[in-house]
Formats: C-alpha cells, structure tokens, sequence
C-alpha cells in the first residue's frame, strides 16, 4: 500500500504545480471582478480556476487524453463536462435578476467564472501560451471594453448587465 502512495509523485507534483499557475491566473481576473465590486471576486475565481486544473489533471491521470485504463475506455470530454456542470452551478448564483428595474446583475461575473475554469482546464491539458492569452483577453474585455462602452455612451460604469438585458429593456418598453 505505502510503495503505491509514492508510485507517481513526480506527475502529482506537476498536476500541483498547474492547479497553481491556474490560480494565479484566475487571480488576474478575480482582481479586476472585485476591484469592480462584484460578487465573486479573486478567492473564488483563484479557486474555481484552480479546481478546474485539478479536475482536468486527475481527469488525465484516469486515462490520459484518450486512452485505455484497467476500467475500460477513459472519455476527457466527461472531466470538462463536470467542471463545466459545478461553474454553472456557482454561475446561477452570482445573477440576480430584478424585475421592477427591468434588470440582470452578474452575467459577467458568471461568464469570467466559466472562462477562468476553462483557463484552468486549459492549463490541466498543458495548453499554457492558450491559457495565458485567454486570460489577457478576459482582462482586456473586462476592463477596456467597458472603458468603450462609458466613452461610446454605453451602459453605465459598475453594471455587470449583458447586452440581453437591455435589448430585453427596449422590447418590453
């Protein structure tokens, strides 16, 4: 049982190793979501980065990317769907929906959430430049995209509305 327990360190300490760099980067964009004073900001964005990492490394560690295991056939795309299944579920929690203003709070802090698990998956499958860009992007879409809108006459700073709900806004109104 012992001689087990250490038969692949080194491949624990590198999935380790990516769970980290995966937080980090979800830091970058949980930094700009609580700077903005939204309700998931840089724990659970380091986390939910870093879980995806995780599952996706021991998702690779059951079979590979696609493989033969002593279980039978290992399906990768059944990992993504579980971190995809667990952010959506955080997601639904950070959206607020209010009625007698004709308004939807959080969608964008829901989608950096999924994005950032997909930059941990990304990190998990060794896709590193990938991930990286990703997460510049998000960033870019986060904070200069809404320095546009604001310029453009867009929507107001601080609201984290997508653009559904002002179309919602003009066809109601």
């Amino acid at each position: 049982m012992l001689d087990s327990f250490f038969l692949d360190v080194p491949g624990e300490l590198v999935v380790l190793a990516e769970v980290v760099l995966a937080a980090l980067l979800g830091a970058l964009v949980g930094f700009e979501r609580e700077r903005a004073d939204k309700p998931a900001g840089l724990r659970t964005h380091m986390l939910v980065a870093g879980a995806a990492a995780l599952l996706g490394g021991l998702a690779d560690s059951m079979g590979g990317t696609l493989g033969q295991t002593p279980r039978g056939q290992a399906d990768p795309i059944r990992g993504l769907e579980a971190i995809i299944t667990g952010v959506a579920f955080l997601g639904a929690g950070t959206i607020i929906q209010r009625r007698q203003a004709r308004s939807v709070e959080g969608l964008t802090t829901a989608a950096s959430m999924l994005l950032v698990a997909s930059v941990g998956a990304a990190v998990a499958l060794n896709r590193l430049v990938l991930a990286l860009g990703v997460t510049v992007l998000t960033l870019l879409v986060l904070r200069g995209v809404e320095s546009a809108q604001r310029r453009w006459g867009g929507k107001p700073s601080g609201s984290d509305a997508g653009d559904e709900t002002r179309e919602e806004s003009r066809n109601d109104g």
